[in-house]
């Protein structure tokens, strides 16, 4: 019998087929991102074994003693790079902090490339030599299918195949690796595994988490749960792309539940699509004309990621 997806679920086969399933294709993700800002996309390219390595050295580093992971929270990275302890993360406007801890892996790119020095290495795990590996081709396999998924997007948007796809080329794009520990029992009562919020980026591609409890936030202000279904990838369009398109497309607040037992751990791996950073994010004049005058002021993505940052701690 099978599985029944509660926002609408794409089929990454048809961008590549014939006209007429490649016209259904742009048309059912742009429609998915104009009116939910979600959808789900299956046959991906990402290799479902890959993902379900990258949780198996996920988990041998998070279960790993509070001591050893400690030295690989680096003050001078960020939290851009390694690791970043509980509690440490909180949504925007939010009082108090997340049920999580979690690990970033950049952008590796060449000695040579006129990009390196704005990107900080990525922390190798010296008790889990596997890790950067997976996770490295883990990105490289996610970066290739939010390629494919930007270019159906600015055909949706009547702009030429290559626009958004050209923005993301060497950007600050971010593999986050989360671990949602057992609920500590001092825990505040309003903290969430992660609070309601929007995403900064582009588009965000979250590899099926271990566990249900993705919410997002409907019109009518009722949350709507997102099963994390086998083999299927969540796509959500962020806050970047709600300005580019003028609000054409949504950026929605989103959310992860606290489970019902409070023994139960989560782990998901979203991996947020970044442009770079001297990318302007002034609104498209087709979305203006679609949408209106423009309702955002003209910023970089490199100013207007640091700008985010710093509102949820991360800076």
């Amino acid at each position: 019998m099978p599985l029944t997806q509660t926002i609408p679920t794409l089929d990454l086969r048809e961008f590549a087929g014939d006209v007429i399933a490649r016209q259904r294709f742009v048309q059912t993700l742009g429609q998915a991102l104009t009116e939910l800002g979600f959808f789900a996309v299956v046959n991906h390219g990402v290799e479902r074994d890959l993902i379900q390595q990258a949780y198996q050295v996920a988990e041998q580093f998070f279960t790993l003693p509070e001591a050893v992971k400690a030295p690989y929270e680096i003050p001078d990275l960020h939290g851009q790079r390694g690791f970043t302890a509980f509690g440490r993360e909180h949504a925007k406007d939010h009082p108090v902090p997340d049920l999580k801890e979690f690990w970033h892996v950049g952008r590796d790119l060449p000695e040579d490339h006129p990009q390196r020095s704005l990107y900080p290495p990525n922390v190798a795990i010296a008790e889990v030599p596997d890790f950067q590996p997976v996770m490295s081709q883990l990105y490289a396999q996610l970066e290739a299918c939010a390629t494919e998924l930007l270019k159906a997007c600015a055909l949706f948007l009547g702009e030429p195949e290559t626009l958004l796809a050209d923005m993301i080329q060497d950007g600050d794009t971010i593999l986050r690796i989360i671990h949602y520990p057992p609920i500590p029992p001092d825990t505040h009562p309003a903290s969430l595994r992660s609070a309601p919020h929007e995403d900064i980026n582009l588009i965000t591609l979250l590899c099926e988490a271990t566990d249900d409890g993705l919410e997002l936030l409907q019109r009518d202000g009722t949350w709507l749960p997102i099963p994390a279904h086998p083999g299927q990838i969540i796509v959500d369009s962020g806050d970047m792309l709600q300005r580019l398109t003028n609000g054409l497309l949504k950026s929605t607040t989103h959310r992860v539940t606290n489970p019902t037992g409070d023994t139960q751990r989560r782990f998901s791996m979203p991996f947020f699509v970044h442009a770079r950073k001297e990318v302007n994010l002034s609104p498209l004049p087709s979305c203006v004309a679609q949408v209106g005058a423009p309702r955002y002021a003209p910023i970089t993505a490199g100013d207007y990621l640091m700008q985010r940052l710093r509102e949820i701690g991360l800076a």
